[in-house]
């Protein structure tokens, strides 16, 4: 047997193939049961689409769900920790004292005004001009940053209203009215 001669190629041939398309369908040959079990694989699809995407919904929505009832358990227990401590009658007075400047009969109370430290003093601002002067900030960029940010927050925290207690230490507790 001999192997066939080698083909050259013209310039011609360089060119891209073409693919005959009706010889390859031509091979392809479908039944009557294929037929049916594609088009119940297409009623499926149709069928299903929408479903698992009301299910990945609902799962989103659980979680998120979750996270708030999470975050309310926290809440519920801070606040009975907090109503714990103003049972106890050391915990209101030492309150009184600080936030109320309350004082004991006999007792002189010192106010310092200004306990700063150095670094912490504001620095002398420059005094304000009469002439109108044109911002170095992009006041519009800044302000899509604060909504988008604002709207990618997982969950709000509620406002502090007041001044937070501190934490009880030992000292507190053991200060008797």
């Amino acid at each position: 047997m001999t192997s066939p001669a080698p083909r050259s190629r013209s310039p011609r041939s360089r060119s891209p193939r073409r693919v005959d398309v009706r010889g390859w369908l031509g091979g392809i040959r479908l039944s009557g049961f294929m037929v049916i079990m594609l088009g119940l694989v297409v009623l499926a699809a149709f069928v299903l689409v929408p479903t698992v995407g009301t299910y990945l919904e609902q799962r989103q929505r659980i979680a998120a769900l979750e996270q708030a009832v999470k975050v309310t358990e926290d809440q519920i227990a801070a606040l009975e920790t907090e109503k714990d401590r103003w049972q106890d009658p050391a915990y209101i007075t030492t309150q009184a004292r600080e936030r109320l400047y309350y004082v004991r009969p006999g007792e002189v109370v010192y106010l310092v005004d200004n306990d700063l430290p150095d670094s912490a003093i504001p620095a002398e601002q420059a005094p304000v001009s009469d002439e109108v002067v044109q911002t170095t900030t992009d006041w519009m960029s800044q302000l899509v940053r604060s909504v988008t940010a604002a709207g990618l927050a997982k969950t709000a925290a509620l406002p502090v209203i007041g001044v937070p207690d501190p934490q009880p230490s030992s000292s507190e507790s053991a200060v008797a009215p």
